[in-house]
């Protein structure tokens, strides 16, 4: 079975090529969904992230605060590689438990849908990427839309990521979702080249 990596900057539009993906037939690993499933009540996450980021991130139901722990965590370098610390390695493992299943389900193609998958032990588990691309002020607007939060804090979530370049250097394929280009016609000439 194949395992791509579907990668790109925030408000790029990943969950666009992944509902395409899966109307292709592909098994969708949702990268955003497990990053949230590590922060139930109980989870051993949870206290890892409230004993570096402080027990005022859980609420009162044993909840994540997550406005709270992407406030802290964006807020340098620093504290963004201590998130990733913490929460890669569980993450990780629900990956792997996720890619067993779609190869026991008898899937071709399991795609790995996260933003910080270069950055990440996960990249290991993937043979391809497909980086997802649009300019910073598309993604600003889209992110504005989509997450309920302040310019500025869309701002720091985007200087939070890596460069274009970075991303790029590590393409299998790039996907460029934004005016002029068609999307549809992208996804068309994504669909030819993983022969799907």
């Amino acid at each position: 079975m194949k395992v791509i990596g579907l990668t790109g900057k925030t408000g790029a539009g990943k969950s666009t090529v992944a509902a395409f993906l899966k109307e292709k037939g592909c098994y969708i690993i949702d990268g955003d969904k497990i990053a949230r499933d590590i922060l139930l009540p109980g989870e051993a996450a949870v206290k890892e992230l409230a004993a570096f980021f402080g027990e005022d991130i859980i609420l009162a139901d044993g909840t994540v605060d997550r406005k709270k722990v992407a406030a802290r965590a964006f807020s340098s370098a620093e504290s963004t590689a201590a998130l990733n610390a913490i929460t890669h390695p569980h993450i990780t493992a629900r990956f792997i438990a996720d890619i067993n299943k779609a190869e026991n389900e008898g899937y071709e193609i399991a795609v790995i849908d996260a933003a910080a998958l270069l950055e990440s032990d996960c990249k290991k588990l993937c043979s391809y990427f497909v980086v997802v691309t649009a300019p910073e002020e598309t993604r600003l607007k889209r992110i504005l839309k989509r997450d309920d939060i302040t310019k500025e804090q869309a701002q720091t979530r985007i200087n939070a990521q890596k460069s274009d370049e970075y991303y790029f250097s590590q393409a299998d394929y790039i996907v460029k979702n934004y005016a002029p280009y068609s999307i549809d016609e992208e996804l068309e000439k994504l669909s030819e080249k993983l022969k799907l």
